[in-house]
Formats: structure tokens, sequence, C-alpha cells
């Protein structure tokens, strides 16, 4: 890994770009959280200590906690458990239900993940609902979905030594949908292809095709 692909915490701990180091669970601050809201509901000119608004911060902190919650655990540990199953074809999940939140604005973006992968010589698999929890894990932080595609394809890649990964996440994107062009139900579609998916175009459009299959 070249020194640009390093960065560093604030504790001066080197970690890869694009994969922040996990935190622990106590280092969501509620209530700096809570005081962050109640200042902002100030800057737009409401009175946070009016009734509807006085548990605001509160039920606001603990829902970011919940939303950025992929921030305190690593995605990788989540395919630690595998099989040896000797299985060498396409392992596919679709649809998995998806919700993230952009980083640029704070709001949400949501829809679905197809993820898939090609054991590797081992034949070593893993459960499939990792799959669907290694996608919310890395949703569950301020996202771009670019990034997101990117990094559950390269998680499987990294921890069951496939032939290949292909990642696929269609989205609509509320700061799109609520702000600046206002297309409601415009939809974004990336994709992150690894190994054999991505060098031997007839396994590639296999799988594509059965993500795209309706």
């Amino acid at each position: 890994m070249s020194a640009s692909e390093i960065d560093h915490n604030d504790t001066g701990q080197a970690l890869e770009c694009g994969r922040p180091s996990p935190r622990p669970d106590d280092a969501f601050d509620q209530a700096r959280a809570e005081a962050a809201v109640r200042e902002l509901l100030i800057a737009v000119g409401e009175d946070p200590d009016r009734e509807g608004l006085a548990a605001t911060p509160a039920r606001v902190a603990r829902a970011y906690r919940e939303q950025f919650g992929g921030l305190l655990i690593d995605p990788d540990s989540v395919l630690d458990t595998t099989f040896d199953e000797g299985h060498q074809e396409l392992v596919l999940v679709r649809d998995i239900p998806m919700f993230s939140t952009c980083e640029h604005h704070l709001v949400s973006f949501h829809g679905r993940a197809h993820v898939g992968y090609i054991p590797g010589d081992s034949g070593k698999v893993t459960g499939l609902s990792k799959l669907a929890r290694v996608v919310d894990l890395y949703s569950k932080r301020p996202q771009v979905q670019e990034r997101l595609t990117s990094q559950v394809a390269d998680a499987l890649m990294r921890k069951l030594d496939p032939s290949g990964v292909i990642v696929v996440i269609e989205a609509e994107h509320l700061c799109m949908a609520m702000r600046g062009i206002r297309k409601l139900g415009a939809t974004t579609m990336t994709s992150a292809v690894r190994g054999s998916l991505q060098s031997n175009s007839a396994s590639r459009a296999e799988a594509l095709s059965l993500i795209l299959r309706r």
C-alpha cells in the first residue's frame, strides 16, 4: 500500500483511506449532539424550548446514534465466520434494502443493494445474512453512494478471498428530490466489480442479467 493510501486518525494511528477505524460504543457523545441540534434550531429561528421542540434535541441525537451506528463496528468482523463448502459458482443476494445518509447534506438516500461473489479455489463462503449486514454497516455512516458500493465490494475481496465480486446499488437521493433540482423519483445506479467478474465479460454479463431481472 502506498503512502498516499494511508491516513491517520486523531490519535495518530494509521488507517486505510475509506476505512475509518471502528469507534467504541461509548464514543457517541449524546450531550454534544443534543447541544448541536439545539443550536441548529436557534440558528433557523426556532425556539428550542417550546413544547413541540423541547425533546427534539434528545430525539435527534438518539436517531443519529442509530443512523451512524456503522461507525462503531468494523464491517470486516461480520465476515469472520466462513464455511468451506467447495462451491465455486455465483452467490447472489438481490434487493437488500439500504438506507444511508448523504455526507454533503446529511439527508437520506435509500434503495436496494445487490451483492454477489464467486468463491475462490477454497470454496469459502459466508452466511447470506452477512452480505446484508455488511451493506447495513457501511450504509450507517455519512456516505456517498459511489464509495459505499466500493467499500462493500472491497470488504468481500479482503475477507472471503473470492474469485470475483459484484455490487450494484440503486438509490433515490432526497438531496435531489427535496432541494436543488427537485427531481423526485430519479434513481442513481452504481456498480463495483472486482476480480474475475471484472475480467471475464461473460461472467459479468451473467451476474448483471440476474441482478437486473425483474
